[in-house]
């Protein structure tokens, strides 16, 4: 499952043998054989000519069956896309998975400057980025200090403006104003605002967000934004109450 995990997160490129051996910390023999019975099961797949490993159809198969649970995605597509006309910028939906927020889908809004600060299928750890700080955020107490805890050594490594102290900092910040707000701080002059979305048991399910150059994150709009932000959250909120995708 392990190796599963680090070939899908490897991207549309996929991963060679080499990087999955250093990621898994295991042994080359141990690495393919494990990748061989994936093969097998139609769980991976491995370029012909750039011998590269992928995700394999019968993946694809099993997210089409978890949809009707996990569909975050048709749940909240079209409010990406509204989110993305109206305010001219780049809306986002992720989902929360353990630890960690997964961009699933993107719109591009009609503003002239665009930021790409996140892709489809970047992960984060949970705070990194508005929408998973918005996440972050509307954990209760506990579940955020384990969450923390089990991310501190990521966030000191890759993230070092965003060490456990200012991370508690910022959820403080965030749940007294009500949305998240990512300053710059992932990269320079790409601004953030996100919301949390949760399942109908109030469990944290993923967020929406929108990302733009600094010069249009700031006050008022910031709020208009936020304001924009927690309609269209209500309204999927709504949808996935009732199980139901947007077709409906």
């Amino acid at each position: 499952m392990m190796l599963l995990n680090l070939v899908g997160e490897s991207g549309p490129d996929g991963a060679s043998l080499a990087e999955l051996v250093a990621a898994s910390t295991l042994e080359k023999p141990t690495v393919r054989r494990l990748l061989m019975a994936l093969i097998r099961g139609g769980l991976v797949e491995q370029d012909d000519k750039t011998r590269r490993y992928h995700l394999g159809v019968d993946c694809y198969i099993l997210g089409t069956l978890a949809t009707p649970r996990h569909g975050l995605v048709d749940m909240a597509a079209d409010a990406v896309a509204r989110l993305a006309a109206a305010s001219g910028d780049t809306a986002f939906v992720t989902m929360r998975r353990g630890s960690a927020a997964v961009c699933l889908h993107r719109e591009e809004g009609a503003y002239q400057i665009r930021t790409h600060a996140l892709t489809v299928g970047a992960q984060h750890p949970l705070g990194v980025g508005a929408g998973s700080l918005a996440m972050l955020a509307a954990l209760p107490d506990a579940e955020l200090d384990a969450v923390i805890a089990e991310n501190a050594s990521r966030l000191s490594e890759s993230y070092p403006g965003l060490e456990p102290k200012i991370l508690r900092a910022e959820v403080a910040t965030t749940r007294v104003r009500g949305y998240a707000l990512n300053a710059g701080r992932i990269v320079a002059g790409s601004w953030g605002i996100g919301v949390a979305l949760r399942w109908s048991d109030g469990t944290v399910a993923g967020a929406l967000s929108l990302a733009a150059i600094e010069s249009r994150m700031q006050p008022p709009r910031d709020a208009e934004l936020a304001a924009l932000l927690a309609s269209e959250a209500a309204t999927v909120e709504t949808r996935m109450s009732r199980g139901l995708n947007r077709a409906n």
